[in-house]
């Protein structure tokens, strides 16, 4: 086709380049969202989902624990509860075993003085003062924007913060936060709960025997 005045008709380079932006924008949509979708961190549903520190600062997966009772505390060595709640601790520990139950101690020196040593200390005076065997993990913050993640978790369940040492949150097989003792609340209530939950694991075990 010719243009008026007997001149061949010029296609616009902008008219050329329209199509081809338009197909690179829709490409370039779709690749986002196909990489939202698939680099979409897994959401942390309980407590056994989070990786912690050791004493030594190695990973730990908590997901070792899962299918078992664990009662989760946050420990100091200078407090005025610290000899009688290791003893305790210590005492549930190795009287309800390994197979359906641990204490996870998790350090904080965020209340007063009362943990002023490094996480290897603190593990150190645990097993030489106390007789301790439970874990013992890195010292955390359990306060603040640096909380420990899996820490968070617990006080988000119970919606609370720890007011001081000793604190003792109960966590069911699935890595859910059942219940929590304060360090003044009576200590056999806490064996005695403990001791339910390992029962109702047993049974569902022969159950599916």
């Amino acid at each position: 086709m010719e243009a008026l005045g007997g001149y061949p008709s010029k296609s616009s380079p902008r008219g050329k380049a329209l199509p081809v932006l338009m197909s690179l924008a829709v490409c370039l949509g779709s690749l986002y969202l196909l990489q939202s979708r698939f680099s979409k961190p897994r959401r942390l549903k309980d407590f056994y989902s989070f990786e912690v520190r050791d004493a030594r600062g190695r990973a730990i997966s908590l997901e070792k624990y899962r299918g078992k009772i664990s009662l989760v505390v946050n420990v100091a060595s200078q407090s005025e509860q610290t000899e009688e709640n290791y003893r305790f601790l210590q005492e549930l520990h190795r009287e309800l075993g390994t197979a359906h139950f641990n204490v996870l101690a998790f350090p904080c020196g965020q209340y007063g003085h009362t943990e002023p040593g490094s996480s290897r200390d603190v593990e150190a005076l645990a097993k030489s003062h106390y007789g301790v065997t439970f874990p013992i993990f890195s010292k955390i913050k359990i306060m603040g924007s640096e909380a420990e993640p899996a820490f968070k978790f617990i006080t988000d369940s119970v919606q609370g913060i720890p007011k001081w040492n000793f604190w003792k949150f109960l966590v069911n097989a699935e890595g859910q936060v059942v219940r929590f003792w304060r360090p003044e609340e009576p200590m056999e209530e806490i064996r005695q709960e403990v001791t339910a939950l390992i029962r109702e694991i047993i049974l569902k075990k022969r159950h599916e025997l």
